[in-house]
């Protein structure tokens, strides 16, 4: 007897758009609605958002999803979220400021001298994010000393899930994996930290309260229901930060297993049962509530390729410029003729922690080409990728294959890249809205299709081919890190 098909919703709400998923339990994505965010940059330091048309957008994606399914076939909804980006509302729920965004770098003077006002061990241990830009608690720093009574008079502080779970539910709610990126969370408490909050002069009650990933967090109101199409009553389940709900999406909770998203910004990482600190990468909270992820992450990946492309090569309005650029790439050997890059284009996060890092080629000769500089960027790019795993192995993590997500998965040159440079295999994902079913998964846990993150890993996952590694070729790759990861401390020293 066959059973009624019955739907999760996963919520991608990403820096530059909103997806909304329907998933069956089996992993198929049965229908989907989008819309655009909007990205202000009104100085080169700041990158904000209009937080309401978060909500607008959800609403508008999540309209175009109802509209393709039966709402009265929902069993529940979870929001994954762009990291990082928080709004500030006042007493009545309204923005105080435009919301920012993880590319903000506004608060780079503040950055220092409050991780040592805190500690910088100290910061990063409760933390566990080395110090950086990029988390909101140098934001909130900023704030306290440039506008504090904006910071007072705030009522809540949320991230993109809260703000959205709040539009959905008519109240905020963090889960952990929404809450561990504001650098504000204790990661082995599971608790906003006192200790950070304090000298910020941040009272804990602005702060939405923290659940487990999977848990029932509220239902959708009539209001919600109206706007959107769904049904009102509709459970929604606590979900979390993109990165995580993508590692979630290919399955990477728990050992063995490590995964790699060539997408704009490349982020990798492997899962670890303790809280393992490093300069290689930032320790968080995993997606199914066990153990930690070890993710490292490159500001520019595919971003870096694109630039190369847009700016040397007459752009990519041309697709087929990638597969001839593939061409020439793959007849040239590992090291790419002598030709190595550095593609710190937005600065460096692990391992060198260095805002002020830049982008170079070196070892150009008469014969380089575009073909060389764009393999040297993919060479470059995965032995980033390559040094950090390397450590997390060495810290404990068991690694002994990776799942690779993003569009430069597309690239077979790329996958074999991995592989040969790792000397582990390399798994292409199905799950191309890797973040939007980690947020379906997190709905099905909770809705009780799968008894725990794990079985739903096993219903709702799905792989493609497996790129095994050249094991002749390895020698070869670790002689390239070598020199290649020699080229920013090179650069460095030549700065004023």
């Amino acid at each position: 007897m066959q059973t009624e098909e019955r739907y999760v919703i996963g919520i991608d709400s990403s820096t530059q758009s909103v997806k909304a998923v329907a998933w069956t339990r089996d992993g198929t994505p049965r229908a989907e609605g989008r819309a655009p965010h909007i990205i202000s940059t009104p100085h080169p330091l700041k990158a904000e958002q209009n937080a309401e048309d978060w909500w607008s957008a959800a609403a508008t994606a999540l309209t175009a999803l109802s509209g393709k399914i039966d709402p009265d076939k929902v069993d529940g909804i979870a929001i994954s979220n762009q990291r990082e980006t928080m709004v500030l509302l006042d007493a009545k729920r309204q923005p105080l400021a435009p919301a920012t965004l993880w590319l903000d770098r506004r608060a780079h003077a503040v950055v220092h001298p409050f991780a040592e006002e805190i500690g910088r061990e100290r910061i990063h241990a409760i933390s566990g994010k080395p110090v950086d830009v990029i988390p909101c608690v140098y934001r909130l720093k900023h704030l306290r000393e440039t506008d504090p009574d904006m910071l007072d008079k705030a009522a809540q502080i949320l991230s993109v899930h809260d703000f959205l779970v709040q539009k959905l539910t008519g109240n905020a709610a963090a889960s952990w994996t929404s809450a561990d990126p504001f650098g504000i969370f204790d990661i082995e408490k599971k608790a906003w930290s006192r200790d950070i909050l304090d000298p910020l002069g941040i009272p804990v009650h602005k702060l939405p309260p923290v659940h487990r990933p999977g848990t029932e967090v509220g239902a959708i109101t009539e209001e919600a229901a109206s706007l959107t199409g769904l049904k009102a009553g509709t459970p929604v389940y606590a979900g979390g930060g993109d990165g995580q709900c993508a590692s979630l999406g290919v399955g990477a909770i728990g050992p063995g297993l490590a995964y790699l998203n060539l997408g704009t910004a490349v982020v990798g990482g492997a899962w670890s049962p303790t809280p393992e600190l490093s300069r290689y990468w930032r320790t968080l909270t995993s997606p199914s509530g066990e153990g930690y992820l070890l993710e490292s992450c490159q500001r520019a990946g595919a971003y870096f390729i694109n630039w190369l492309l847009d700016t040397f090569a007459g752009g990519r309005s041309d697709a087929r410029i990638f597969e001839r650029l593939e061409a020439e790439a793959r007849a040239l050997p590992v090291g790419s003729g002598g030709v190595m890059a550095s593609t710190y284009l937005l600065g460096c996060m692990d391992p060198h922690w260095d805002e002020q890092a830049r982008a170079a080629f070196v070892g150009l000769g008469p014969e380089a080409g575009m073909g060389h500089l764009y393999r040297a960027s993919m060479e470059a790019i995965t032995l980033e990728f390559v040094r950090s795993l390397a450590e997390m192995r060495a810290s404990g993590a068991r690694v002994d294959r990776i799942y690779v997500i993003g569009g430069g998965a597309g690239s077979p040159l790329w996958l074999q890249m991995v592989a040969d440079a790792s000397g582990l295999p390399v798994i292409r994902s199905l799950s191309n809205e890797a973040s939007a079913l980690g947020a379906g998964m997190s709905a099905a846990v909770g809705a009780g299709w799968y008894a725990g993150f794990r079985n739903a890993v096993d219903g709702m996952s799905r792989l493609a081919e497996e790129v095994a590694p050249d094991a002749a070729a390895f020698a070869d790759w670790q002689a390239l890190s070598a020199r290649q990861g020699s080229i920013h401390p090179a650069l460095a020293a030549t700065r004023a």
